[in-house]
């Protein structure tokens, strides 16, 4: 049924802002470089979710198809995991389906999902997160060495697609020893019995540190504690709480933005009374489950103070700690402990809770209302994340480009509209990048005789270009500037300064044969522009600034001829 479920979410979607970062740094390095493998995504070190990335777009380039058959199937993988750690702690009992109806239906890990980039972080941690708890909690119990050789095999695995996946020697102990507490057991047989395990899994976590901080420029950390402590609050507030009792059932988004949960008072006063009944009916019933209850509280906090850290400062919204996003292992480790706590023996005076068909009806119907409540939160979620620009700027983008073909003429680069990615993103946000594997498109170059433009919508149109400076007449009279081979560079002045971006020149210039130009803005990159005999226009990308353009001659016995003529952004007609 979970799976169902996901496999709606996952192709009611499509790409999204991080989703095409990986599209165009897959068509644009090699796969198997340590450039494209290692390189800082925006805090993130994961190799492993790199290469995934990378072959599902090799293999189809631009089809969300792929991202959604791998997001099901790392869901599958994640929930198989969770439930054989449940049965390694429980046993086939029926209180297990408590944990894993609300792992596998909390809206607390929908988003997480639904965005290819987070999933492709968050889900294999999630699997091996409970792979690894289940293979130390057996090798403790049964001493048996092959357990640790799994656990620690899949650890490192984990850790190349997640960096946060560091957590989880930690949680595997806490669980385990947890586990021995409230069974009757000691914490020091867990570390003495388990000892090759835990040894293992923290040399691969100094190693991947190691790594971690060649590869990550970490000057992003924030000092600011009350930001930090406002977004805590909110996700417990906003998230954590409500998702206890299947919320938020509303979300919000403003694009580009991915949506964040809202939830009415009503649903987070639901989540409240849920929390202090499952509180009080668990202390009720169980002994010696108070440190279990303070790991969940520990790891609620632990869980996200590094990340608001690193990623929030005093002009940070708020709804970045609704987004949900970086709860998933919570999820997980909360039924881990839910189950651990099971396990806890039972008060003598809690015979009242005792099974009995009212305790029957009363746990099916609490179950029945927390999948309802999930499931309607999560057809909101759908419902917000389809409102989304990009699946038809791709379609359209892919239809204008293919009829336009391989023999047109170049396309000068441009960004892509805003809506879709942001020039934070740069240089992914280039079109040369984003379509760079389309098989049937024209070639993206610095230079063009015919200028086009995809517009807000992804259709090609052809563009001019605005006039936010002009290059001034030249000096010789019936030529403007002219530029030979024998000459040193001419200068064309232009009639006001330009800040630093990436500018376009339109250049109407008269050639006595076939050759090239240099051109550069006086701060800016050269570009080589090739020309023609006779009356002809180009249209040239030159990024840089400054308050004139530099122009050689590469050909021998070359003589141009150049205009003046506009120099700005290009726009559609």
């Amino acid at each position: 049924m979970q799976l169902l479920i996901r496999s709606v979410l996952a192709f009611g979607g499509d790409f999204y802002w991080d989703d095409l970062i990986l599209v165009g740094r897959a068509g644009t390095q090699p796969l198997l470089s340590a450039q494209y493998l290692f390189d800082d995504h925006d805090g993130h070190v994961m190799p492993g979710a790199f290469l995934v990335a990378g072959a599902i777009t090799r293999l189809a380039p631009l089809q969300w198809a792929g991202p959604a058959i791998s997001l099901v199937l790392l869901q599958l993988l994640a929930s198989a995991a969770l439930l054989r750690a449940l049965y390694v702690i429980l046993g086939w009992r029926p209180v297990l389906l408590v944990p894993l109806t609300f792992a596998l239906f909390t809206p607390l890990t929908v988003p997480g999902f639904a965005w290819w980039a987070a999933g492709l972080n968050s889900l294999p941690m999630l699997a091996a997160l409970a792979w690894v708890c289940a293979d130390a909690i057996l090798a403790v119990r049964t001493g048996n060495r092959r357990y640790a050789v799994t656990a620690v095999g899949v650890y490192f695995g984990a850790l190349l697609f997640f960096e946060k996946s560091a957590v989880i020697p930690f949680v595997a102990f806490t669980v385990t020893a947890l586990l021995a507490w409230v069974t009757g057991g000691s914490v020091a047989d867990v570390w003495r019995r388990g000892i090759r395990l835990w040894t293992g899994l923290l040399a691969v976590t100094a190693a991947w540190i190691g790594v971690y901080l060649v590869v990550v420029d970490q000057q992003r950390w924030s000092l600011d504690l009350g930001m930090t402590w406002d977004l805590l609050r909110r996700s417990v507030t906003h998230g954590i709480v409500p998702g206890l009792a299947g919320g938020p059932w509303d979300w919000q988004r403003w694009a580009p933005a991915s949506p964040w949960a809202a939830p009415a008072v009503p649903v987070m006063v639901l989540g409240w009374l849920v929390l202090a009944a499952a509180v009080a009916v668990s202390l009720a019933r169980k002994e010696r489950i108070g440190p279990v209850w303070l790991v969940a509280i520990g790891y609620a906090v632990a869980c996200q103070v590094p990340i608001y850290l690193m990623r929030s400062s005093q002009f940070t919204a708020l709804e970045l700690a609704q987004t949900l996003r970086y709860l998933p292992d919570l999820v997980v480790v909360l039924a881990l402990l839910a189950a651990v706590a099971f396990r806890a023996p039972n008060r003598a005076s809690s015979r009242r809770l005792d099974a009995s068909p009212a305790r029957t009806v009363v746990v099916i119907v609490a179950a029945a209302a927390f999948v309802g409540s999930s499931l309607y939160s999560t057809a909101t979620f759908l419902r917000v994340w389809r409102d989304s620009p990009v699946p038809a700027y791709l379609d359209n983008a892919r239809t204008s480009l293919a009829v336009a073909g391989p023999q047109a003429a170049p396309l000068l680069d441009q960004e892509v509209d805003p809506m879709i990615m942001q020039r934070v993103a740069a240089p992914e946000n280039l079109a040369s990048h984003m379509f760079a594997l389309l098989p049937d498109r024209p070639e993206f170059g610095s230079t063009t005789t015919e200028l086009r433009v995809l517009d807000s919508t992804g259709r090609l149109r052809d563009a001019l270009v605005s006039w936010v400076r002009t290059i001034t007449p030249g000096p010789v009279p019936g030529c403007g500037y002219l530029v030979q081979t024998e000459d040193s560079d001419v200068v064309m002045r232009l009639d006001g300064p330009l800040l630093p971006a990436d500018w376009t020149a339109e250049l109407n210039y008269l050639a006595n044969s076939e050759g090239s130009l240099t051109m550069s803005l006086t701060e800016g990159v050269p570009v080589k522009v090739p020309v023609h005999p006779g009356l002809n226009r180009v249209f040239v990308r030159l990024p840089g600034a400054g308050d004139a353009i530099r122009v050689s001659a590469n050909t021998a016995a070359l003589s141009v001829c150049i205009a003046a003529g506009p120099l700005g952004f290009v726009a559609p007609r």
